[in-house]
């Protein structure tokens, strides 16, 4: 038994050997940065508790707050192509951090409305940047573990944050949230700078595409714009987990804030656990990443259809593991596919349009969530989720007929 839990503890191990010294420093700035991202969870809150704003203003900060987030993603992408990642990195997370010491001393509905989207819109110019350093600093085999890799500090970032943002709450009040957050974005970019070196990206970021003919405009590759309309609804899914689901957990069946916390602690646990070693094993056996894409599509589904049962709390559990593997097959890889579509020279507007179908999944899910619900009541907001899963099913089918026919 010994020897078979060490073999088991040693591949695990052995799924995070190989990758540069950058790619571990990546990892580390990602999680400290992510650690004190303690605003966005507690914003809403915020706006409501402490400056008194009704919830239709709320929701208009939101959205300015989801529109920056599209223009800086845009931007950052652009950019990166332009003048480097490096800068990029390096200007969005020291001036994001300047400017989340300042906004809390803004206590007006226009100011916090201008506040957040330049915010937000400085903030999410890092988004594509790092991707696009992901690909300069990974080995070109080592390139969609290296997001994975990223993925994971990511997610224990997530699961750090909102805890301690919530103590901080209890102790410093709302303001100590918005220093500890700029602190963060301040901290991990100085580690960054004096550790890491600026490097241009190599010649073989798109040697996989050396066989293909892509368009040399991102606006004229239908493959790509196919490859964003699955990216879309599978965000759109996977942003339900934050927005609808918790509010159901707690009107159907009388979850405390606690118990919720517990079910996408869940989630958290099974990617930390399983994503590194799902990405492993599929690139050693060369299955193709649409294939998991459209696996992934198919769980993410039947993880909203199967709410329909409502008459157990457990069925809770069972769709969180559905979408949980929806998430793990779907995320890690739509990454890469999405940079090995980039021509040399594009990958920073690729990487922005990727992250932008994000940005506009997360204004439109709780949106069209909520207003499903408020209409017609949960059992039809899951029914037309599951149903969004299975287009994105089709779109992968007919994604996998039209590469496999550009590739020939």
């Amino acid at each position: 038994m010994n020897l078979m839990l060490k073999t088991a503890f040693q591949r695990y191990i052995n799924n995070f050997r190989g990758f540069t010294r950058e790619i571990w420093i990546l990892t580390l700035i990602t999680f400290i940065n992510r650690a004190g991202t303690m605003v966005l969870p507690f914003l809403s809150k915020y706006l409501k508790e402490d400056l008194n704003f009704s919830y239709a203003q709320v929701g208009w900060i939101m959205v300015a707050f989801g529109f920056g987030s599209m223009l800086g993603s845009w931007l950052g992408g652009k950019l990166s192509d332009k003048i480097g990642f490096y800068k990029i990195m390096v200007f969005s997370l020291f001036t994001s951090g300047i400017l989340l010491f300042l906004v809390q001393y803004i206590r007006t509905f226009w100011g916090l409305c201008i506040g957040m989207f330049v915010i937000m819109t400085v903030a999410d110019m890092f988004r594509p940047a790092m991707f696009v350093s992901l690909a300069t600093y990974a080995k070109p085999e080592n390139r969609t573990r290296a997001l994975t890799l990223v993925r994971l500090a990511v997610n224990l970032g997530f699961t750090a944050g909102p805890a301690l943002g919530g103590l901080i709450i209890m102790n410093l009040g709302y303001s100590g949230l918005f220093w500890v957050d700029g602190s963060s974005c301040i901290v991990s970019i100085l580690i960054f700078t004096i550790l890491v070196k600026e490097r241009k990206r190599p010649a073989d970021l798109n040697a996989a595409n050396s066989e293909t003919e892509i368009p040399a405009s991102v606006f004229k590759d239908k493959i790509f714009w196919i490859f964003l309309f699955i990216c879309f609804i599978t965000a759109m899914l996977f942003f339900q987990l934050f927005t609808t689901l918790p509010l159901y957990h707690n009107e159907k069946f009388g979850l405390t804030e606690f118990q919720s916390g517990l079910l996408l602690s869940l989630n958290g646990l099974l990617i930390f656990f399983l994503e590194m070693p799902i990405v492993s094993f599929s690139q050693r056996k060369g299955i193709d990443t649409l294939k998991i894409i459209l696996w992934g599509s198919f769980l993410m589904s039947v993880s909203f259809y199967v709410l329909m049962i409502n008459m157990w709390a457990g069925i809770l559990i069972v769709s969180i593991i559905f979408i949980t593997f929806g998430e793990m097959f779907i995320f890690p890889f739509s990454n890469s596919f999405a940079l090995s579509r980039a021509p040399k020279g594009h990958e920073g507007r690729y990487m922005a349009l990727f992250t932008m179908s994000f940005s506009l999944a997360h204004i439109a899910s709780s949106k069209t969530g909520l207003e499903i619900i408020a209409a017609f009541g949960y059992q039809a907001n899951w029914f037309v989720m599951g149903t969004l899963g299975i287009l994105s099913v089709a779109g992968c089918i007919w994604l996998r007929k039209l590469v496999q026919k550009e590739q020939n």
